[in-house]
């Protein structure tokens, strides 16, 4: 089994920053894509961005250009820089991960951004 707890969740302005953390314990070992998620209020949960082991990077065109997804693989984390926060950022931010053909969750961490 895989345990990730997300951190780094918050009020802030509009236009403001903020980094997300996520550590991912237990069997990392098999660990290759990380992963994250947001859900609003009242909508689905949404794809925001993906890191490899590699460091290869994809991320959701809402994001693209303000967030940045990076991992250290020494520490098990995978982090979120987000900048230019806008209202509409916000949401529970949830990491996600698979292993050995499972999907493993966060508990999620709340970011909330005031106009």
């Amino acid at each position: 089994q895989v345990q990730l707890v997300e951190s780094g969740g918050g009020l802030v302005q509009a236009g403001g920053s903020l980094r997300l953390s996520c550590v991912a314990s237990g069997n990392i070992f098999s660990i290759r894509d990380m992963r994250w998620y947001r859900q609003a209020p009242g909508k689905l949960r949404e794809y925001v961005a993906t890191i490899t082991r590699s460091a290869i990077t994809n991320y959701a065109d809402s994001v693209k250009g303000r967030f940045t997804i990076s991992r250290n693989n020494a520490m098990n984390t995978v982090y979120l820089q987000m900048n230019d926060l806008k209202p509409e950022d916000t949401a529970v931010y949830y990491c996600n991960t698979d292993s050995q053909g499972i999907g493993y969750w966060g508990q999620g961490t709340q970011v909330t951004v005031s106009s």
